[in-house]
């Protein structure tokens, strides 16, 4: 064992440096040579402080050699001396006059001095002339960022539609009508589970009727038998039957309900012309309630207008859904003005 540590010693190709320098038989390889360049290069590193440091001394964490002082560190030593300011301009009290002791001539001057050689380099302190002002351009850059979140956001509320009042003018209303209510109970002996007690017979026939309609149709319900079969209900409640001259037609006619296998089949029988006006009159009023009839949309009064009338807002509407992607860009440009000719 001695021959060979020997031979290996004498041999030289296990660098001192290496990590298994101690193994009498390890020769370094690339491998060992790379990882001890690395070790050098990271404790020189460690070793060098950083250079071109933008530290204030009154910093709390000036003793640290990598630390740089950020728009935070700024603010507070400003903070700092203002509270300082704020402490020497108050007078002492008499209990601290008396407790304290008064500070010696030296250590007045060395304040005075920090704080003229604070003022002097106004906050900015280790700094160039470019690098002071790539800093308060980071701040503008900082405030115009902020005005125009705040600017993005006013508009934003500008656009949207304004919310109806209708909901807070009816919860008043159903307010004022429960004191109403309550001073009639409180006047009758009666409590609130009693109310109904006040309506009257007119009143509380409407709203049991109310109670009793069904809803409107919906989606498919719309097409069912039910429905078609109370619509024609609906329309024939207010039209008058002649039962006499509907007897006498039967009685005239042996075979008034017809069916296909009746020769009669498809045969007009005479109408009378006021049974013809009655139902024309029927259609024209129904025209009429169709024309009238109209569901409450939402209206945007901070919307562009560029219609003439309502009928030309519907057109528009249609033309905007088929065609509004293709021609944006056309519509953005003449609206900026920067559309160029042909």
């Amino acid at each position: 064992m001695g021959k060979a540590e020997a031979s290996a010693s004498a041999s030289g190709k296990s660098r001192p440096e290496c990590i298994n320098s101690s193994n009498p038989f390890h020769e370094c390889s690339d491998y060992c040579l790379r990882k001890i360049f690395e070790a050098r290069e990271r404790l020189e590193d460690e070793q060098r402080p950083p250079v071109d440091r933008t530290v204030h001394p009154d910093c709390i964490n000036a003793s640290n050699p990598y630390h740089v002082c950020s728009e935070y560190c700024f603010r507070r030593i400003a903070d700092a001396k203002s509270g300082l300011e704020r402490a020497e301009q108050e007078p002492p009290s008499v209990d601290a006059g008396k407790s304290d002791a008064a500070p010696t001539q030296d250590e007045s001057d060395d304040d005075t001095a920090r704080q003229e050689d604070a003022s002097g380099d106004d906050g900015y302190p280790q700094m160039t002339e470019k690098q002071k002002k790539l800093f308060e351009l980071r701040l503008k850059m900082n405030e115009a960022r902020k005005a125009n979140q705040q600017a993005m956001v006013a508009e934003k509320k500008r656009m949207e539609p304004h919310t109806e009042s209708r909901g807070v003018s009816k919860q008043k209303w159903l307010e004022d009508r429960k004191k109403k209510i309550g001073k009639l109970l409180d006047s009758n002996g009666l409590d609130m589970t009693k109310s109904y007690m006040l309506d009257t017979q007119e009143s509380a026939e409407a709203k049991y009727k109310k109670w009793e309609k069904e809803p409107a149709p919906y989606g498919w319900d719309v097409f069912n038998q039910k429905t078609l079969y109370d619509a024609y209900k609906k329309r024939t409640k207010n039209i008058e039957v002649d039962m006499e001259g509907y007897n006498k037609a039967k009685e005239a006619d042996p075979e008034f309900y017809r069916d296909a296998s009746s020769l009669q089949y498809g045969k007009v029988s005479k109408v009378p012309e006021e049974n013809i006006d009655r139902m024309v009159n029927e259609l024209k009023e129904r025209d009429e309630k169709r024309k009238a009839f109209s569901r409450r949309r939402k209206f945007h009064e901070d919307k562009d207008i560029d219609s003439i009338n309502d009928r030309n807002e519907h057109f528009n509407k249609k033309v905007e859904r088929a065609f509004g992607k293709y021609t944006l860009e056309i519509k953005n440009n003449l609206e900026r003005g920067t559309a160029l000719p042909d």
